[in-house]
């Protein structure tokens, strides 16, 4: 048999745990009026990055799935996705813009030390005007919160459309 007509057998796609969105339906409309409201003047392929980033940190796989269509529905090269989980060996793949935004995301996704580290703020701080400091650190918190929503109720990846939020 060729390797073309070899049948490869995958695991199982698993259940989600809980439809939150269907019980918690107010609750939801929320976080997307805040997801809305946080992107506003943040460039659209900065602000795929960042979800990407703070969704492999918190091993969200169904934000992994939107984001990374969504940035490359965006114009995203392929490239830059995969270079993102080893961003700090692949720094000239990224602007100094986009690595300080990178970096910030890292700080307030993991605050293992309890708090964001005043070098790393600072560096966000020269990169970015301060509205569009304060929309990105919204848009790292939401997704943050989007990453524990998808986590915890165990969302499956791989049927999102780009575009299809909502």
């Amino acid at each position: 048999m060729s390797s073309a007509q070899e049948t490869v057998e995958y695991a199982t796609e698993h259940a989600p745990r809980l439809e939150w969105a269907r019980h918690a339906p107010e609750v939801y409309k929320a976080m997307v009026r805040l997801d809305t409201a946080a992107r506003q003047g943040l460039d659209p392929r900065l602000l795929e990055l960042v979800k990407i980033r703070a969704s492999q940190l918190n091993h969200c796989a169904f934000c992994l799935d939107m984001h990374t269509k969504d940035a490359l529905a965006a114009g995203e090269s392929a490239e830059r996705i995969v270079q993102l989980s080893a961003w700090e060996e692949s720094r000239h793949f990224y602007t100094e813009k986009e690595l300080a935004a990178i970096e910030l995301t890292e700080a307030v996704t993991v605050l293992t030390e309890g708090f964001v580290p005043d070098e790393v703020y600072e560096r966000a701080a020269k990169r970015f005007e301060e509205a569009e400091l304060a929309q990105l650190i919204a848009a790292i918190t939401v997704i943050n919160a989007w990453n524990r929503l998808g986590v915890t109720s165990r969302m499956a990846p791989g049927h999102y459309q780009p575009g299809q939020r909502g």
